[in-house]
């Protein structure tokens, strides 16, 4: 048997983790890991309370025909990297690593070019994680330092999507 790399056990759970996601475009699951230890997860879903998409069976975007990456504010869920975060102790994420992979809802496919969005990776920055881990394909992944979205400010260049 092969042993499966830390990458790939962890971007695994987080895989897992997207299945209770409840957004009828893509659902996303997040895996923050700092030393070898999980210390918080989420996935896509409405706020605490709220109907879901899945259960009012619409999605206002999808509806407006929005773009991948655009107009997050008509969006019900909170994302799942945001989720993560809300759940942890910044000192407990300190130089840890967020572990992110999508899954298109219709298709079940990985969504491709995944990266967090631009509020997200304002969150990823301020909670004092360095790196983050997406999930290309089932065996494939990119390692993207947080520290390049501050070298990179795509608020300064009006960059949209992820």
């Amino acid at each position: 048997m092969v042993r499966k790399g830390k990458e790939n056990y962890y971007l695994d759970i987080a895989e897992t983790i997207l299945s209770r996601g409840t957004c009828l475009r893509r659902n996303f699951g997040a895996v923050i890991v700092n030393n070898d230890q999980i210390i918080s997860s989420g996935y896509t879903g409405a706020p605490r309370g709220r109907k879901n998409c899945v259960d009012t069976s619409y999605c206002l975007r999808e509806l407006l025909n929005v773009h991948r990456g655009e107009r997050y504010e008509l969006c019900r869920s909170v994302h799942a990297e945001a989720n993560a975060i809300i759940h942890a102790s910044r000192n407990n994420m300190l130089g840890g690593t967020l572990y992110l992979v999508g899954k298109d809802y219709k298709t079940s496919k990985y969504v491709e070019n995944i990266s967090p969005c631009s509020m997200c990776k304002r969150l990823i920055i301020n909670s004092g994680l360095t790196l983050t881990t997406v999930r290309n394909s089932s065996k494939e992944f990119t390692t993207i330092a947080v520290d390049s979205w501050i070298d990179f400010d795509e608020s300064l260049t009006g960059t949209v999507g992820y």
